[in-house]
């Protein structure tokens, strides 16, 4: 046998090539589990990408079905309002009436009649017609007729030229009438549907269709010696015949009576207006109760602010109604409202008085004009009412109490 003899260097050599072997495998594990660490860390991170892709997916799946609802509902409601002006006019066809009155005229050569044709409907089962003043005006005998022709003489009970409303009454207690449902005007919106019955030209039971156009419009007419506010106007086609006739909401409510159309010509030109409901519902009732109607009023008159006027009385905006006259002792000369005091000439060369208040809000309700005022007045006001005006006086806001009188005749 042989021996080897390796000696001290020998074992040294052996020592370092045993100690770097070692080194090389721990490295080797080293490296290893950082590897298994980046792989576990990438995967983590694939699997949080996953997590949130699937989230993604729940959320966009969520959306999709939310649309496809929406689209359903958007469907059923075109589809309602396809439908909607037959089932309209089937619900109040036998509630809107032609009204013909026989009115005396006085010419040149005396007195003579004039047939005028209107339209109107049934207000309650007592036999009260609703239409407008200026179809009765003057007239010696008034005629209702219904879509079966039948024909019933009316008395006048009451009216009121100021807003153009009228309160008929027949005795018709050999027929099943069938009242008209009042809606609430002050829920329309601009841009809703609407349903015009009426008689236009003489053709009975008439239906027209179209949307409130814009809402609170001030309109002077023949009949009336102020402006009538807060009107509706609408596109919906109206003639001559049609005054007086119900304008419905797609539920076949009442949401006012149509008066008036404007127009160069004296046909349609896709501008017509209506009364609103909640100020013909509390103009009849008074009628029906106690045969008038007393208009609320507080006895000013004056100009509604524009820019010009805004700049010369210093006003932050356009906007409010400029007290000009304020009546002798009228509720406005009680509460102590100011009219106008220096004449200045504006760019249209119309004269008026500044240096009044400005009126720009009525308890709470912001004023923009003399419509706003009137509006106000009309639907929520009774003479005897207290109202507050907020008011511009000298460059300072401040609010006055004013006690509510009764329009004088």
């Amino acid at each position: 046998m042989t021996k080897i003899s390796l000696g001290m260097k020998g074992l040294y050599a052996l020592a370092a090539i045993s100690l770097a072997i070692s080194l090389l495998a721990a490295l080797g594990l080293i490296m290893v589990h950082y590897r298994l660490m980046t792989v576990d860390s990438e995967l983590s991170s694939i699997s949080l990408k996953i997590s949130n892709l699937e989230d993604r997916v729940i959320e966009l799946g969520e959306s999709l079905s939310e649309l496809a609802s929406n689209k359903s509902q958007q469907v059923i409601v075109v589809e309602e309002n396809i439908t909607a002006p037959e089932r309209v006019y089937e619900l109040v066809k036998d509630s809107v009436v032609m009204i013909k009155a026989l009115t005396v005229v006085t010419t040149f050569f005396g007195k003579s009649y004039r047939p005028v044709e209107g339209s109107g409907f049934v207000y309650d089962k007592e036999g009260h017609i609703v239409t407008n003043y200026h179809v009765v005006e003057g007239a010696v005998r008034v005629e209702v007729y219904f879509p079966d022709k039948s024909m019933y003489e009316a008395e006048l009970v009451g009216a009121d030229s100021y807003l153009d409303i009228a309160v008929l009454k027949i005795d018709a207690r050999d027929r099943v009438l069938k009242p008209l449902t009042l809606g609430n005007s002050s829920k329309l919106k601009v841009g809703q549907p609407i349903i015009a019955v009426g008689n236009p030209f003489g053709f009975r039971g008439t239906l027209t269709t179209g949307v409130i156009s814009q809402l609170g419009r001030l309109l002077e007419t023949g009949s009336s010696k102020r402006p009538i506010p807060d009107l509706i106007q609408i596109d919906a086609a109206i003639n001559p015949g049609n005054s007086g006739g119900p304008l419905l909401d797609y539920s076949g409510r009442v949401v006012g009576i149509t008066n008036a159309i404007w127009s160069r010509t004296g046909e349609f030109a896709g501008i017509g207006f209506a009364i609103p409901s909640n100020i013909v519902s509390k103009v009849v009732n008074s009628i029906i109760t106690t045969g008038k109607y007393e208009h609320p009023w507080i006895g000013i008159s004056g100009i509604d602010v524009n820019p010009e006027i805004a700049d010369l009385m210093n006003l932050s905006k356009p906007a409010g109604f400029l007290v000009i006259y304020v009546a002798p002792g009228s509720p406005a000369d009680k509460a102590g409202i100011r009219g106008g005091t220096k004449t200045v000439r504006l760019s249209n060369g119309l004269e008026i008085k500044i240096g009044g208040d400005v009126i720009i809000g009525i308890d709470g309700v912001e004023v923009l004009g003399l419509g706003d005022i009137l509006a106000y007045l009309e639907e929520k006001l009774r003479p005897g009412d207290e109202t507050t005006l907020t008011i511009i006086r000298d460059g300072r806001e401040m609010k006055v109490e004013v006690i509510v009188g009764k329009l004088p005749t």
